[in-house]
């Protein structure tokens, strides 16, 4: 326990958005993408997870999906549900959902859900969730969480003193209360295992921070293994067996994620943000950023995220 302690007190915890949102029209998103963690909570109608056997939510449950895992999402009820790509519902999402502001409606609408996104990362650098492989699942009701979340919910719709702090502290208490469930409900003990070995390796954190400081320059393996003083045949192997996926895969995800990240807070052309990224051929990063993402560069900008509406 002293290990996660440790972890959680190294969360540097990011709030990125809070919604409240009602369910126009039934929709089945496939490939359901962001960077950021998202946690919705069922206030009225159905919610529904995953493309072969499909959980659903009740009302007053929570679903988790952890920033840069793909999912399948139905809002709606799951027989009369429209599918439609990420693509094709952030270009027409007006017609399927639109966002609240009134904080007394909070809960009270049919067919309404909240929803809250955020970024954790350990040693400021390190995806927690993502690095864990932890997949989309379900919390079962927790006043606590709930009453956290309606919290945030209310203090981002408000214009008073203080407001920005306050929902620092209680994305933090969520992240908190989420880790909590994990441990308490022994899920996901073979990933928690495996996958968190990596904290206590400083070699492997000293990579971390590397990449992250140098996203648009040269993060082969030979440079890697430099870093991490071992050979650059071994780095690899050394990356994968505490982290689960090989060096290149995770450069690309960061690259990506900060891409998004540059989209949605600068002006600077996607040609300038795929170079700043790593990309020095725009085409390329333009391929692999739909690829990753189901959506182009210019319409994540345009629309900046999946639920800011």
């Amino acid at each position: 326990m002293e290990d996660y302690n440790k972890i959680i007190e190294s969360l540097g915890v990011k709030f990125v958005k809070a919604r409240h949102i009602r369910i126009l029209q039934p929709i089945t998103i496939k490939n359901f993408y962001d960077v950021q963690n998202s946690l919705t909570i069922l206030y009225d109608g159905e919610v529904s997870f995953g493309s072969e056997e499909s959980q659903k939510v009740e009302e007053g449950d929570m679903l988790f999906i952890p920033g840069g895992k793909h999912a399948t999402v139905t809002y709606g009820n799951t027989a009369t549900a429209k599918t439609v790509s990420n693509e094709e519902f952030m270009t027409n999402r007006d017609n399927y959902i639109e966002a609240g502001h009134d904080p007394a409606l909070i809960g009270k609408l049919p067919n309404s859900f909240g929803l809250i996104s955020f970024e954790a990362k350990v040693f400021d650098t390190v995806n927690f969730f993502t690095s864990l492989d932890v997949p989309p699942f379900l919390i079962k009701r927790d006043d606590q969480i709930a009453a956290t979340i309606n919290q945030i919910l209310t203090e981002d719709m408000l214009d008073t003193p203080g407001k920005g702090r306050i929902i620092k502290i209680k994305t933090e208490e969520v992240v908190i209360e989420i880790i909590r469930y994990i441990l308490k409900n022994k899920l996901f003990v073979e990933q928690l295992v495996t996958n968190s070995t990596y904290f206590k390796d400083p070699r492997l954190i000293d990579i971390f921070a590397y990449i992250k400081d140098n996203l648009g320059g040269d993060l082969s393996n030979k440079v890697l293994a430099n870093v991490a003083n071992v050979s650059e045949d071994y780095v690899g192997q050394y990356f994968k067996m505490l982290t689960g996926i090989n060096p290149q895969d995770y450069i690309e995800y960061q690259r990506m994620e900060k891409a998004v990240d540059l989209l949605r807070t600068s002006k600077k052309s996607i040609r300038a943000i795929g170079s700043d990224v790593g990309y020095k051929d725009t085409a390329y990063f333009c391929r692999r950023f739909k690829m990753m993402f189901g959506i182009p560069a210019g319409k994540m900008r345009r629309r900046e995220s999946l639920m800011n509406v």
